[in-house]
């Protein structure tokens, strides 16, 4: 469950019902104006609250919180940043009231001098600085070129690390009254939450993935040890047989008792071929998935018609399970749909592998049953991709794949917003 932190205002709780409380009296302007400040502050926080436990992209939701900020404070703008190095940090996350951003998402800022931006990466801590007029250095000079005079940040953490920080500028000097900082740490805290939601999140994919690379691996080293080991020796034994035969006498009851040895041991060659390809077929590992799925479709009962789309240079484990996804349907189309056509595609598309399996059989297939088909949903899912089942009655069977082609995909743990 979404564990979210409290929401830190200048006034905290009790703050809050002592105004409260001062509010039935309405003994003066100043105190209706904080409550009315203050609730609008409990709104803001609430609706960014509330996009973070909606699990909302970390763009748009960078965005809300700039907005967010930014019209509760009334400032020029606000910009979230993320630190790349000890010298640069990144805009991920802008507003401004009226005018273009001078520093736009996506732009790289120096880590520098007594700016906010380098005093709050050195100390971890609410940083400001009242009047750039007298702040030297490059990012100085470009904040006071773009009318910014004064500036609070907050820093945003991730799994105990800055991450980043989150500032609001004013293009009046000495324009942020005292406890600014703590309701810019406010939203800055959200944002932490966030980040570490999505990073959970990420680090669970990750594992995910790499459990199944470590099983692929396996499954491979199996195949090998199979062919390279107890398949060769049965062929060995296989071609001695041969040789003892051929100096024996035709038609001899030796002859006629080392023929059904042979023969049993073809058959037995045989299954163990069929054990190793169902185990990780070689062919895939050694000429790529369109020979592997043309393999495959050579082997089933029903007419295959494949149409595969330059995806030999997918990772492995996506290439691996884009083959298991198609053999599995191929096996259910063949025991179970009766269907004359089975046609095979698979694509690449926006960044994902793309796989789907038609056939013009019975339709009505119900993964519920215990096909073979939910296993291979989890595989799919491990990868961050998606797979679904269209199987109408009477129409036919659809079963589409979709899965990423990202580090994920290959085992590895993908970068938490990257940019």
């Amino acid at each position: 469950m979404l564990q979210l932190p409290a929401p830190r205002t200048s006034s905290g709780a009790r703050g809050f019902a002592t105004l409260a409380g001062a509010s039935f009296s309405m003994s003066s302007d100043d105190n209706f104006t904080r409550l009315q400040t203050l609730l609008a502050e409990q709104a803001a926080l609430r609706r960014v609250a509330t996009m973070v436990a909606a699990s909302t992209p970390a763009p748009a939701l960078f965005e809300r919180v700039c907005e967010e900020l930014g019209q509760l404070l009334a400032v020029k703008s606000t910009d979230m940043i993320r630190f790349e190095s000890e010298s640069f940090a990144r805009v991920v996350g802008v507003w401004t009231a009226q005018d273009p951003p001078s520093f736009p998402v996506g732009e790289r800022l120096p880590i520098e001098g007594e700016t906010v931006t380098a005093k709050l990466y050195r100390s971890g801590q609410p940083e400001r600085v009242d009047d750039y007029a007298v702040v030297e250095g490059e990012l100085a000079a470009r904040l006071r070129e773009g009318g910014m005079r004064s500036v609070v940040g907050a820093p945003i953490f991730v799994a105990g690390d800055l991450w980043g920080a989150i500032m609001v500028t004013s293009e009046v000097p000495n324009a942020f009254p005292p406890g600014t900082e703590g309701r810019v740490a406010s939203f800055a805290e959200l944002v932490t939450a966030a980040l570490a939601n999505v990073d959970a999140r990420d680090q669970l994919a990750a594992s995910r993935a790499r459990i199944v690379e470590a099983a692929d691996a396996a499954r491979r080293r199996i195949e090998r040890d199979l062919h390279d080991g107890a398949q060769q020796r049965l062929v060995s034994l296989a071609l001695e047989l041969r040789r003892v035969e051929a100096g024996l006498e035709p038609g001899s009851a030796a002859t006629r008792e080392l023929a059904v040895a042979r023969a049993e041991l073809d058959a037995a060659l045989e299954e163990l071929r069929e054990l190793a390809r169902g185990i990780h077929p070689s062919i895939l590992t050694d000429r790529g998935l369109e020979a592997a799925l043309t393999a495959a479709a050579a082997r089933s009962a029903v007419p295959v018609e494949i149409d595969v789309d330059s995806c030999d240079a997918l990772p492995s484990s996506v290439q691996t399970t884009a083959y298991y996804v198609v053999v599995e349907a191929l096996t259910n189309a063949s025991k179970h749909a009766e269907s004359d056509q089975i046609d095979v595609r698979v694509a690449l598309s926006d960044g994902n592998a793309l796989v789907e399996v038609r056939d013009d059989g019975s339709g009505g297939a119900d993964p519920a049953r215990g096909s073979g088909l939910n296993g291979l949903a989890d595989r799919v899912s491990a990868l961050g991709g998606t797979l679904s089942i269209e199987s109408p009655a009477g129409t036919g069977t659809t079963i589409r794949a979709r899965i990423p082609v990202t580090s994920r995909a290959a085992g590895a743990a993908a970068p938490m917003f990257a940019g």
